[in-house]
């Protein structure tokens, strides 16, 4: 088996820092569109 020990908060995780901002950024957006649509709907009495 490996002889490597795991040391708490050594990796980097600038990558998955990026990939969660960019995840957050894009359901912001994808709440906003929804809101929008149901304003739209609830305007015109669809």
């Amino acid at each position: 088996m490996a002889e490597q020990e795991h040391k708490h908060g050594e990796m980097n995780t600038e990558v998955q820092e990026q990939t969660f901002a960019g995840f957050v950024r894009w359901m912001m957006w994808a709440a906003g569109g929804v809101i929008a649509i149901l304003i739209f709907l609830a305007i015109f009495n669809s």
